[in-house]
């Protein structure tokens, strides 16, 4: 083979393994995608637009706990530390952000948005 035919099945090659690659990344625990982890958020509590108050939950059976969380810009403090509520309501964070591809979809079919003013 000549070298520039070699040059050109390794860039085909090392192309193909990009896809490959993330596939398996977005399988693993690294991806993101690996199980149920040690750590849920439970209740949040904005206090401005750059503070909030979050209680999380970490760890797993007997030895879970509920962290009370200062969030600012700059840091986050444990305010409190607590056994697990067992009557807590579920996490009242925001809800969960939509792929970028369901907005711009929803943006495409309404483009004058929810309420029309464009």
């Amino acid at each position: 083979m000549s070298t520039g035919l070699t040059s050109v099945l390794w860039f085909i090659a090392i192309i193909a393994m990009i896809p490959a690659a993330l596939w398996l990344l977005k399988r693993t625990p690294m991806g993101g995608a690996g199980g149920q982890g040690v750590m849920r958020s439970v209740a949040m509590l904005p206090l401005s637009p750059s503070q909030r108050i979050v209680t999380v939950e970490v760890g797993q059976g007997a030895d879970r706990q509920w962290l009370v969380l200062g969030v600012t810009a700059q840091t986050i403090t444990t305010l409190h530390t607590m056994a697990p509520q067992a009557d807590a309501l579920p996490s009242t964070g925001a809800a969960p952000v939509p792929p970028f591809a369901q907005l711009l979809a929803k943006l495409r079919r309404d483009p004058q948005g929810p309420s029309g003013e464009h």
